[in-house]
């Protein structure tokens, strides 16, 4: 799981502990939370600095549901946006739909599969 993290990333530290409910999630409800949201997201965050780094949410196979680093092979939507961006998202600050509409969060692929992504960050919340 130290693979995830990226220094000067704040997203890192969100993704870390997403990846660690995942690992902990006893196989039943992997399978309803694939079920649920049936995707993978790749994540293109961009730091204060300009640096980028892409991660990866699999929730599309059960065998594979967890976070990594590095780009998908085929994700079903591609979100593009600022570390800051990302944890104001995560902390429910700030509404991915205004996000989109504001241009904070660029998104390429299946729209609407972005918008799982704020039920899976609010789930893997709940569980820490």
């Amino acid at each position: 799981m130290s693979d995830i993290k990226e220094p000067g990333f704040k997203t890192s530290d969100v993704l870390a502990a997403l990846a660690q409910v995942f690992e902990k999630m006893p196989e039943a409800q992997k399978k309803e939370q694939v079920k649920k949201t049936n995707g993978v997201f790749q994540l293109n965050v961009k730091n204060g600095e300009g640096k980028e780094t892409i991660w990866v949410i699999d929730l599309k196979n059960e065998k594979s549901v967890g976070v990594t680093k590095g780009p998908a092979k085929k994700p079903d939507v591609t979100m593009i946006l600022t570390d800051d961006t990302f944890i104001n998202l995560a902390d429910g600050k700030l509404n991915g739909q205004k996000a989109f509409m504001t241009g904070a969060l660029k998104v390429k692929g299946n729209v609407m599969m972005a918008t799982k992504l704020d039920a899976v960050l609010k789930t893997a919340k709940a569980k820490l």
